[in-house]
């Protein structure tokens, strides 16, 4: 699979519906409500919700409507003065604002040309992000491949994928692996390769590195056919970072595509109660962000995408309570 086709798994527009987001109450938290807040936090990715303004005007919005975290832009924070760039940090500060995770900056799944050029920079990437108090990456785990047995393939990704871990280490950063759940990829190539949890684990043991751990997905764990109990058998440090989606109504788990989702809990087919509650049952106090690729929120502004995005966070986070 080549560069550009990894990349449109996370850029591709779905279709799906959004409604009442005018109704948005800015600054709205868990301190305004009479809900116990979580210990996890509500956060956004702003380039995963069709927001692609300069990273600290996404940070101002994501201020104004009550996010608690927020992921990181690393080729903004290079681009800052210090001055800029402190002024930043203080803000974050001030108004309470952590570090959520970033897209790990290396081609890993294809040639080994393009591995080592994201290998070369990995290294000043990793100082960017530790100079501003970030500490975490994220990556996903395609499950087919074109040419390469499931085991050739697992040794591959345990190699790379660990010898990124070590080069970020150093810095204090960890990286979370995304497991991606629907069966309706698994035609997609002539050999399968990860798609649960349980295969993650296997990948994760053989990495063997202590900064290596789960990027969890509600809509692959739902696709993959995982249940609450998967979650509560977790460590709360086995979770580098959260992602929270639906799924499309009318389809089974079985029938999910992954470039149609929905926003958390505009349809109900996923028991994000559930998946809520598990997490703080196990006391994961990280961040928890949408991942919708949802069409008609990519054609909002980029206001109205934060606000209708933070809606429906709050509504999820309310009735997981």
């Amino acid at each position: 699979m080549s560069d550009m086709e990894s990349i449109k798994r996370r850029k591709f527009l779905k279709n799906t519906a959004l409604a009442g987001a005018g109704l948005m109450i800015p600054g709205w938290s868990f301190s305004n409500s009479l809900m116990a807040p979580p210990s996890y936090k509500m956060s956004v990715n702003p380039g995963a919700i069709g927001v692609s303004l300069p990273f600290a005007k996404a940070l101002d919005l994501a201020i104004k409507y009550g996010f608690e975290a927020i992921s990181p832009q690393i080729t903004d924070l290079k681009n800052y003065s210090p001055s800029e760039r402190e002024g930043i940090l203080r803000k974050m500060k001030s108004r309470n604002i952590s570090w959520d995770s970033t897209n790990l900056p290396v081609q890993f799944r294809n040639s080994e040309a393009d591995f080592r050029k994201g290998m070369a920079e990995l290294a000043a990437n990793a100082e960017v992000l530790q100079k501003a108090g970030a500490t975490r990456m994220n990556t996903w785990i395609m499950p087919t491949h074109d040419t390469r047995t499931y085991r050739e393939n697992f040794a591959l990704h345990a190699r790379r994928l660990r010898e990124a871990a070590e080069v970020i280490q150093p810095f204090g950063i960890r990286l979370g692996l995304e497991y991606v759940g629907p069966k309706t990829l698994m035609t997609r190539d002539k050999f399968a390769f990860i798609r649960t949890l349980k295969e993650l684990q296997e990948l994760l043991e053989e990495i063997n590195m202590p900064n290596v751990g789960i990027q969890l997905d509600a809509f692959h764990w739902f696709c993959a056919g995982e249940t609450v109990a998967d979650i509560e058998e977790l460590s709360p440090t086995d979770i580098v970072t959260v992602d929270l989606n639906d799924a499309k109504a009318g389809r089974t788990a079985d029938e999910q595509v992954d470039g149609q989702r929905e926003l958390p809990g505009d349809s109900g087919v996923i028991d994000l109660q559930g998946f809520l509650r598990a997490l703080k049952k196990i006391g994961y106090d990280g961040p928890v962000r949408a991942e919708p690729f949802n069409q008609r929120l990519n054609e909002m502004g980029d206001e109205a995408a934060m606000a209708a995005t933070f809606k429906a966070m709050k509504r999820s986070f309310v009735n997981a309570e």
